[in-house]
C-alpha cells in the first residue's frame, strides 16, 4: 500500500503507548521529536550524498520509533527508505529512486508531530479560539 494511503496516526496504538509509558510519556515523546529531527536530517544529507549505507540506520530507527507512537505513515516511509537503501547497498546502486519519499519525509514528520502534540496536550486542543463564542452545555444534557 502506498504510504500516502496509510493512516497518518493510529490513535489506538498511540493511546496504548501513552498508557504503557505512563508518567514517562511526555518525556519519551520529546525524545521521539529530537530523534526524529536528527534522523530526518541524516537521511536528507545521506540522500544528497547518494550514500545508501548512511540511509539505513536512521531510517530503521525512525521506522521503529514512529510505529511505537502509532505514526504509521511516517513508519511506512522510513521502512521504504530503509529497504531500498539496503537493496542499493547490496547491489551497489544509487538510492535516486527514493527522492520523492525523502522529500516527503520532513513534511510528514511535521504534520504527525503536530497531531501527536495536540493529542498529548488536551488543554491546547480545548482552548477556545479568540473571538469564537463557545456555547456552554449544561450538565447531563445532550448537545
Amino acid at each position: 500500500m502506498p504510504e500516502h494511503a496509510t493512516e497518518l496516526v493510529d490513535w489506538n496504538d498511540f493511546a496504548r503507548t501513552r498508557t504503557e509509558l505512563g508518567t514517562a510519556f511526555m518525556r519519551i515523546l520529546g525524545y521521539f521529536r529530537e530523534d526524529g529531527e536528527k534522523a530526518i536530517g541524516t537521511i536528507e544529507q545521506a540522500f544528497r550524498d547518494r550514500n545508501a549505507v548512511s540511509l539505513v540506520r536512521p531510517a530503521h530507527t525512525l521506522k521503529g520509533e514512529s510505529a511505537q507512537f502509532g505514526a504509521h505513515r511516517l513508519s511506512a516511509m522510513a521502512e521504504e527508505i530503509e529497504m531500498v537503501a539496503r537493496r542499493c547497498v547490496e547491489f551497489r546502486e544509487s538510492p535516486d529512486e527514493l527522492i520523492e519519499t525523502v522529500v516527503a519525509l520532513r513534511p510528514c514528520f511535521t504534520e504527525t508531530m503536530a497531531l501527536l502534540d495536540r493529542d498529548a496536550n488536551p488543554l491546547v486542543a480545548r482552548r477556545p479560539t479568540f473571538g469564537r463564542r463557545v456555547e456552554p452545555q449544561g450538565f447531563g444534557r445532550a448537545g
